[in-house]
């Protein structure tokens, strides 16, 4: 059984789809320390789409216009998956802020198991 993560904010954003028309599309949105999941219809019962921090390079290319803010989350195979929120909801700030924490703590586990590592290799 898969542990609940936690939830640091919950809401609406709107994405904009793959599609020719490229449509605006809202989504309810949960962000977790680990990732962002999106469900299609506004509600968790649908299956959602997972977009894990590991596989997310970097939240870029903030806009603000009078009445929205537009983002880009690039993935670490440079997909581009662009959004957009009301202009006072801060979204992309409470994804930038959740990524570079999972950022530094991955960092942090990485630099503690290459110095367990060398201990362990000065040790034979």
């Amino acid at each position: 059984m898969k542990m609940q993560a936690e939830v640091i904010r919950e809401g609406e954003l709107e994405k904009r789809s793959d599609s020719l028309f490229q449509l605006w599309k809202k989504k309810l949105v949960v962000l977790t320390k680990d990732s962002l999941s999106l469900f299609p219809d506004g509600h968790k019962r649908a299956k959602g789409k997972e977009l894990g921090f590991g596989s997310i390079l970097k939240v870029d290319c903030v806009e603000r216009t009078g009445k929205y803010i537009y983002f880009t989350i690039v993935t670490k195979d440079r997909k581009e998956i662009d959004f957009r929120c009301p202009d006072q909801s801060c979204w992309n700030a409470s994804i930038t802020m959740a990524l570079i924490d999972f950022q530094n703590k991955r960092a942090i586990q990485d630099f503690k198991s290459r110095q367990e590592m060398e201990q362990a290799a000065g040790k034979r």
